[in-house]
């Protein structure tokens, strides 16, 4: 497998950290080198998340540079946009159709930008973008908070690595009474990307 670096991005409750954790350890359990760091803004209040995980043959750093990530993976349109200058130009986004005005934007000091701003951006950047509605497929299945197994699903679809080693790793991490539902998302998710073109 080549080097694959990935941005992960949204705001605190939406689960990118587990997401990213078993993200890792599915890359790892495969047999790859993985670094990872998070960075948590006043993620309980609904702040920014960002995940930084680094898959490869052998991997040096966690942090990854400003125009060099693989993928983009975002669970919220604003935070796609804040994070956009990390993909690198031939990158690929993943960009969650969820709008969650932050704070500022509810006390008219600034603006929630539109979705033509945020997809103009991305088009200047990469070819490869899709909007996807993973947060009306979580709450279809039963769950939004299921859209973190929607979007590693999603990831899956673009890794070589056996859809079943994803589960097994995803069971370890979620309690048993809600798994079949995770699974389901991640199903869901992978069946997103699979119809699109990619």
């Amino acid at each position: 497998m080549k080097k694959y670096d990935f941005i992960m991005v949204g705001i605190g409750g939406q689960g990118i950290v587990l997401a990213s954790d078993i993200l890792g350890e599915v890359a790892m359990s495969a047999g790859y080198d993985v670094k990872k760091t998070d960075t948590l803004g006043m993620a309980q209040r609904g702040g920014s998340v960002v995940s930084h995980v680094r898959i490869g043959e052998r991997v040096w750093s966690p942090l990854i540079k400003q125009g060099t990530a693989d993928i983009l993976v975002a669970f919220e349109k604003l935070e796609a946009l804040r994070w956009s200058h990390y993909l690198s130009p031939d990158g690929t986004a993943i960009i969650n159709d969820q709008t969650t005005p932050p704070l500022s934007v509810s006390l008219g000091v600034s603006r929630y930008p539109g979705d033509d701003e945020i997809l103009n951006t991305f088009k200047k950047l990469t070819r490869n973008i899709y909007v996807i509605k993973g947060t009306k497929t979580a709450i279809e299945i039963g769950d939004a908070r299921v859209l973190n197994m929607f979007m590693l699903g999603c990831i899956s679809y673009l890794l070589p690595i056996e859809p079943g080693l994803w589960k097994e790793c995803t069971a370890q991490r979620i309690p048993a009474k809600i798994l079949e539902m995770n699974l389901t998302a991640f199903e869901k998710g992978r069946e997103e990307m699979a119809h699109v073109d990619i």
